[in-house]
């Protein structure tokens, strides 16, 4: 990666080595992260990633917004009448793909 890189992260914490990010924050390989999950959550007091000056953390919430209830009860409800209909449904996970 680049020195500029920012490591953002809002999926899940175990996508991230905490021990490898730690090592190329301190050392200067990247430039910065920004965290909403962890390894292990919440994040232990101890972690040196509280006060580092490069980081900013956030309480796993970066996913909550007050439009999001409303699109995904539609997707929801849309999809339960499709399935009960039995036509295809909306947004299916592509398994060999991966998403």
């Amino acid at each position: 990666m680049k020195r500029t890189a920012l490591v953002i992260n809002t999926a899940r914490g175990g996508i991230v080595n905490e021990e490898a990010l730690l090592a190329a924050l301190e050392s200067g390989e990247i430039a910065g992260a920004g965290l909403d999950v962890f390894e292990q959550e919440p994040l232990p007091e101890e972690s040196p990633l509280w006060a580092m000056e490069n980081v900013i953390l956030t309480p796993h919430a970066a996913g909550r917004s007050q439009n999001r209830p409303r699109p995904t009860v539609e997707l929801f409800c849309d999809n339960l009448r499709r399935f009960l209909e039995g036509r295809p449904l909306r947004n299916v996970v592509d398994k060999q793909l991966g998403f």
